[in-house]
């Protein structure tokens, strides 16, 4: 048989018979066959990305020093929903905690239904029943818990990134200053494609018209009315530095930033974007074409534009599905930044890279289903590769392969 496989894993790629790298870059920067053979072609290629990675000459880097060892945690005790047996588990405060351990082992109903929930319920009075426990210790160091996964921002073309970071609502506000809105008597609502007036109403401002294919996925194909624009010919008459607001929801957060470089709140949000890796994307690209690694990254963004008052507790699951090595670099960034704001972090994953560069190592295990749900370690990620622990003999051969290649 023939097998086509995406991935960014390093032992697959190491592993396969013929590679093919698209890149350099996203969005519109990327599109181009890069590289088409074999992994040792590949490893030797000036043009390749991933070649210097699979060879060890670059890794994932920690760009932010080493915090001291916290003196508080957040304690869960007796856990022991699903498979979990009576397990008591601390982690500590202020620092970036990875859970680890093969699959079916307990990771997700640690993290997800014991501490997720029972912190929802306790900080944001949540309805979500927790998995079951003897309580949880320490809560009264955060004011939120936050869950950020690859889940969709949105399922429909009316979500877009403009949208779910609230820079939209800027947006329209400057356009409701415009000379010719004051004149007109326009005000930000004008702006908006959910409230008839300044909307494209065939179409009712989602610049697409849903096809209903009965036992087929719904089609989207552009409205013949506004031809996608979302508005009507009045409100596309309004212009700022000669853009009107459709042109400006179809422009990257890259083309953004220069036409809105004197508008400080407006700026303030599109740096953001571009700080978490997405300057290629799209201000009005509907949320149902992101990938999970954008959406994530779009959630990411939108908590630090908040003001960050470090007391919240942020909950990942496997964030590095589907991200490339440059990708993983990126959100590593941005969690030790949300970290070195006094914020707790707790990661389940899997990636080698992740857990080397983490404070502090959970491992759950040893195997999964009813062999797993049993605390196989604690402490740093260099004790953890001196354990014959199913993650510990990985990571430490990982670290070997890095320090090989560096020297």
């Amino acid at each position: 048989n023939t097998v086509v496989v995406v991935e960014h894993d390093a032992d697959t790629l190491l592993a396969c018979d013929h590679l093919i790298e698209v890149g350099p870059g996203p969005g519109v920067k990327g599109g181009e066959l890069l590289f088409s053979g074999d992994v040792k072609a590949c490893i030797a290629s000036d043009k390749s990305v991933s070649g210097n990675f699979l060879s060890g000459k670059e890794s994932v880097q920690k760009d932010f020093r080493s915090k001291k060892p916290s003196k508080n945690f957040l304690k869960v005790k007796k856990a022991r929903a699903n498979n979990l047996k009576q397990i008591d588990v601390a982690f500590p405060i202020g620092l970036l905690t990875v859970v680890c351990g093969v699959s079916g082992s307990g990771k997700s109903t640690l993290v997800n239904e014991v501490l997720a929930k029972t912190a929802a319920l306790e900080l944001h009075r949540s309805k979500q029943l927790p998995g079951e426990s003897s309580g949880i210790e320490g809560l009264q160091h955060f004011d939120q818990v936050v869950r950020v996964d690859q889940s969709p921002i949105g399922k429909s073309p009316r979500s877009n990134p403009a949208t779910f970071v609230k820079l939209f609502d800027q947006l329209r506000k400057l356009y409701a200053q415009c000379s010719l809105s004051r004149v007109r008597g326009y005000t930000a609502g004008r702006f908006s494609f959910n409230l008839p007036g300044g909307r494209c109403e065939r179409c009712k401002g989602d610049g697409m018209v849903k096809l209903d294919m009965q036992f087929l996925a719904d089609v989207y194909i552009p409205c013949e009315s506004c031809h996608g624009m979302r508005y009507n010919r009045e409100t596309l008459e309004v212009r700022f530095r000669g853009r009107n607001i459709a042109e400006v929801l179809d422009m990257s957060v890259e083309e953004a930033k220069e036409v809105f470089a004197k508008q400080p709140p407006i700026l303030g949000k599109l740096e953001t974007l571009d700080a978490v890796g997405l300057g290629y994307l799209k201000l009005g690209q509907p949320s149902n074409t992101l990938s999970g690694g954008e959406a994530q990254r779009l959630k990411l963004s939108l908590e630090l534009s908040r003001k960050q008052a470090g007391r919240a507790l942020y909950l990942l699951d496997e964030p590095t599905t589907g991200l490339h090595w440059l990708d993983v670099q990126k959100l590593m960034d941005l969690l030790f930044r949300l970290r070195d704001a006094g914020n707790t972090l707790v990661v389940i994953e899997h990636n080698l890279d992740v857990i080397r560069l983490a404070d502090h190592v959970v491992e759950i295990g040893p195997e999964g289903g009813d062999k797993g749900g049993e605390l196989v370690f604690k402490g740093s990620p260099d004790q953890l590769s001196k354990q014959r622990t199913n993650t510990g003999i990985f990571l430490r051969r990982h670290q070997d392969q890095l320090a090989v290649s560096k020297s």
